[in-house]
């Protein structure tokens, strides 16, 4: 690709932003591939990356450049908002990607705490029956001792698992959303150490 046709290309991709913006970008590729001179031409355009790239990342810079300062005028505001605008279309494709990962991701985790919840449901469930049977087989045992006698034993056994399975799910979810925290927690600083390399 030579100056010209880098030119060309990036000319197309900027044509959107405003014609003061524009003619600066433009200006400013101009005298780059001046001060780098025709021997040096391929290795500018190594140095820029492809027009598309370049073309992107002015126009986040620009986007960026208008939320640090306030534009002046309303003109200047209606500028500021189009570049904004291109700005988000400008994005690479890993913002809306990221943003449907973090969504798939707390469902996943709303999804298995709502299993968590029903299993400790159905513990207790399982626990308040028990209590049933054991209040049961003490009516019943003044009319049948042998069949009240097995019924409290019974019930008395529904109870114990049915407390055993609630203190395992309490268990099993301080656990999970410990884990779901330090994981989010390593998630969100590799995300600031990133941001620091950059």
């Amino acid at each position: 690709m030579t100056k010209n046709e880098y030119l060309g290309t990036l000319s197309q991709k900027l044509r959107r932003l405003p014609k003061e913006d524009y003619n600066r970008a433009i200006e400013y590729f101009e005298e780059y591939f001046e001060d780098a001179g025709p021997e040096n031409e391929q290795q500018a355009i190594e140095n820029l990356g492809s027009p598309e790239e370049a073309a992107n990342e002015l126009i986040i810079e620009l986007a960026a450049r208008n939320v640090e300062e306030p534009p002046k005028t309303v003109k200047r505001g209606l500028s500021a908002v189009w570049i904004g605008v291109l700005g988000i279309c400008a994005a690479p494709i890993a913002l809306p990607l990221g943003f449907a990962v973090l969504a798939v991701t707390l469902c996943v985790i709303a999804a298995i705490l709502l299993c968590i919840f029903s299993f400790f449901f159905a513990a207790a469930v399982v626990a308040s029956s028990g209590f049933v049977c054991v209040v049961g087989g003490i009516v019943l045992i003044f009319s049948s001792f042998a069949n009240g006698l097995a019924t409290i034993g019974l019930g008395l056994c529904v109870l114990g698992v049915g407390c055993l399975l609630v203190y395992s799910s309490f268990l099993f979810c301080r656990w999970f959303l410990r884990k779901t925290s330090k994981a989010l927690g390593s998630i969100t600083k590799g995300g600031k150490k990133n941001e620091q390399n950059k």
